[in-house]
């Protein structure tokens, strides 16, 4: 096993689901700490403004980009294809969740663009290239 392959699949192909499984679960503990006054009363500014202001088509988006993306995450790590179709979703949902989130207008600090808008958006699109690029490997099917 010199060559970083267990039963053909890569070892990196079990820490890349691993690290997106953890990381869309955060984002769905993120979803459902947003349904706590107290928790939110406690956040930044910035952040109460998104929440406060978020309208249900955003907070669809932000349902289908953050849950659909745990799925598809549980989907690859379970090698299964669909993976792909549900990284595109989530994917949908995150830009639909950022489309609300810049336009309210808010003046984010150079952190909170990279972490709040670029980094979700990156993520998404890595998971929809990584799980097509796994299935061309023959990694899933």
């Amino acid at each position: 096993m010199s060559d970083g392959k267990a039963g053909g699949i890569h070892w990196s192909f079990w820490v890349i689901g691993a690290v997106a499984l953890i990381w869309n679960l955060m984002g769905a503990m993120n979803y459902v700490m947003q349904m706590d006054a107290d928790a939110v009363a406690s956040m930044p500014e910035t952040h109460r403004a998104i929440i406060d202001g978020r309208p249900a088509w955003a907070t669809g988006g932000f349902v289908i980009g953050v849950f659909g993306g745990a799925i598809g995450a549980l989907m690859l790590l379970l090698r299964k294809s669909a993976a792909a179709y549900v990284f595109i979703a989530s994917l949908i949902g995150v830009i639909v969740t950022m489309i609300h989130t810049l336009g309210l207008g808010i003046h984010f600090s150079a952190f909170e663009m990279v972490m709040m808008v670029a980094m979700p958006i990156v993520v998404a699109a890595f998971l929809i290239w990584y799980s097509k690029l796994a299935t061309s490997k023959g990694w899933i099917n």
